[in-house]
């Protein structure tokens, strides 16, 4: 073989690298993602667990206020039922039971009675911690995505990622009812 050869030889050996290198680093990036959420899964799984505790203790201290604790407990099964489902129908879940959980916090406010027991202030405590968590989760998600629908955009990765499988990732993004001011409202 001549110097010719090897230099075809050397070229083909030096792209099969480069894109083994490539798929690797996206394969690297897809992982990171999948972890992350798995991250907020952990923390959100948490949350789900602890909502029925917190929906018992509150349910005698706020009879009239069926309509929060109900919106609550949907929100909730909605977040049980869409785990199975699809990312983003998972997002939209959880984003409700936040809101619902916002408004409940809120509501909870107005009760003397609730806010000085133990159980209820304990169980608070602890959504609101996991719900620091689950931000702390979101953010490093996000990160990820970022990270890695930036690899599967740039050039050249872009030009083989699609066919290797890799595609974009969502956000976990608050949705609109999650801009919301909660509105109290005494009866």
């Amino acid at each position: 073989m001549g110097t010719a050869g090897w230099i075809v030889v050397a070229a083909i050996v030096v792209i099969v690298l480069f894109v083994v290198m490539l798929y690797n680093g996206l394969v690297a990036g897809r992982n990171q993602v999948e972890a992350a959420w798995r991250q907020i899964d952990v923390q959100l799984k948490r949350r789900r667990d602890l909502v029925p505790n917190l929906v018992e203790a509150v349910k005698g201290y706020m009879g009239h206020e069926q309509d929060t604790l109900q919106a609550v407990i949907k929100a909730r099964s909605a977040a049980v039922s869409a785990e199975s489902g699809p990312r983003e129908g998972q997002i939209q879940a959880e984003a409700a039971l936040s809101g619902a959980l916002g408004r409940l916090f809120a509501l909870s406010e107005s009760y003397p009675d609730l806010k000085a027991n133990q159980n209820v202030m304990q169980l608070q405590e602890e959504l609101t911690s996991t719900e620091n968590k689950i931000a702390f989760s979101r953010q490093h998600y996000n990160d990820s995505v970022m990270a890695q629908n930036t690899r599967v955009e740039s050039f050249p990765a872009v030009l083989v990622a699609g066919s290797m499988g890799f595609a974009k990732h969502p956000y976990f993004e608050a949705t609109e009812q999650d801009r919301e001011v909660p509105q109290v409202k005494l009866r």
